[in-house]
């Protein structure tokens, strides 16, 4: 079995109340198994639980453990992708779907938070900043494509504009969206647990799914039990090892870090981000940051391919930092961690089926906030028999890694330093 140690990160520290969910004892049976107590095992089984199926989720680890309680706690609108690569590959009546998706992921995680009262340190707004001319028409060219797909809450910002909201000279200007924002991620995972017990949903934590066994009902086994079920989700994005390995690979365990400031006084955090909204640039491989609900700066970046943690994150992180807000080189870090997101070759999500009765979804490459629950949704109208969601999302192209496990690493990094030197350019 694999050892999961706790996560040394500011949302480990700073989690509401919790139960304890006891691991999988013997053989229990349900209308639907979900492998995975992120976002999107957690989404698919809320929404099931609320059309009244009997759930039960199975997490290697705790809830939230894995991406969804470590991330930057950012809601991000659309895809890795934007809507015009999907412009180009997929059907019209596929990309009214996709485009319709690309703006509900923050409206679920509202309603989320408003119908289960949770305490998730949720705050509006969410800024795209661009540090040179071309990032900036490039959101120019951004607003325009999420307005011919009927999105009009995004509002560019000047480089006066801009100032007012984020309290550094690096910005030539950006934009903010409107129903962007920020959350205590790990809270919000927990409150959406809580929210599915409370409708007769299961978890099964310290559970780790060894082997999946085909059928009608399938069989889901771990160490000590096995559920059988008539559906199975398999939810476990960069955490779900080698169960599946057609599904390894299609995808990329990815590293990004993140580190969090001793608490701030009110006036400094004030200068910093004055409407207390979340930032993330336009670079390749982007920094994003905002404030948590005590006042942390939390500061992140960078990717580390193949998702090995990096001896020294604050060595990594903190020089970005000071660039941005030179006023903090004498600030204290107090949280350093790292957590993977599943890549995929495209930067489109991947949903499919295995067998028709087992599903999956995988490959947020970066925007798994918001893409989650979307999936959550798509996967639990598919389950129920409404799949033209899931379809539209199965129809967009799921490419191998070329080189296969062995090179796909050295490959990824190599045009992630392209484009990396691209942005120091700016060309």
């Amino acid at each position: 079995m694999t050892h999961y140690s706790p996560v040394p990160s500011y949302y480990a520290a700073s989690t509401n109340p919790a139960p304890k969910r006891p691991a999988l004892q013997g053989q229990c049976q349900a209308d639907v198994c979900v492998v995975g107590a992120g976002y999107t095992g957690l989404s698919t089984a809320l929404f099931l639980a609320e059309a009244g199926f009997r759930v039960v989720v199975l997490e290697a680890a705790t809830v939230g453990w894995g991406a969804s309680g470590r991330n930057g706690g950012q809601i991000v609108n659309s895809f890795s992708r934007d809507l015009d690569t999907i412009e180009r590959q997929t059907a019209p009546d596929q990309l009214r779907l996709l485009a319709d998706m690309a703006f509900e992921g923050s409206q679920i995680i509202r309603q989320r938070v408003s119908t289960y009262d949770i305490d998730c340190d949720l705050k509006e707004g969410g800024i795209f900043a661009a540090l040179n001319p071309r990032q900036l028409k490039h959101l120019e060219a951004q607003q325009a494509l999420w307005q011919r797909h009927g999105y009009h809450k995004l509002e560019l910002l000047d480089r006066d504009a801009i100032r007012t909201r984020v309290g550094t000279e690096r910005y030539v200007g950006g934009a903010i969206d409107h129903t962007g924002g920020h959350i205590h991620p790990l809270n919000l995972a927990l409150g959406e647990a809580a929210a599915l017990e409370s409708l007769g949903g299961v978890i099964h934590e310290h559970s780790e799914v060894i082997q999946l066994i085909p059928g009608q009902p399938a069989t889901v086994k771990t160490a000590e039990g096995e559920v059988k079920a008539q559906f199975v989700v398999l939810a476990g994005n960069a955490y779900l090892g080698g169960l599946v390995p057609e599904l390894g690979a299609k995808s990329m365990p990815c590293g990004s870090q993140i580190l969090a400031t001793e608490r701030l006084d009110e006036a400094t955090a004030n200068r910093l981000l004055p409407g207390d909204n979340c930032v993330e640039d336009c670079n390749y491989l982007l920094d994003y940051f905002r404030l948590s609900g005590d006042k942390r700066l939390i500061y992140g970046g960078g990717v580390v391919y193949g998702a090995r943690d990096p001896a020294n994150i604050e060595r990594l992180i903190r020089p970005n930092m000071l660039k941005t807000f030179p006023e903090l080189a004498n600030v204290k870090i107090d949280y350093a961690w790292t957590g993977n997101f599943l890549l995929t070759l495209s930067r489109l999500p991947q949903m499919g089926r295995l067998q028709d009765n087992v599903f999956y979804s995988q490959g947020c490459s970066g925007h798994g906030v918001t893409f989650t629950h979307v999936a959550g949704k798509a996967l639990a109208m598919a389950i129920q028999g409404q799949a033209e969601r899931f379809d539209a999302f199965a129809s967009l192209p799921h490419y191998p890694f070329p080189g296969g496990r062995l090179f796909r690493v050295p490959l990824t990094a190599i045009g992630a330093w392209y484009y990396a030197m691209r942005d120091r350019l700016t060309l």
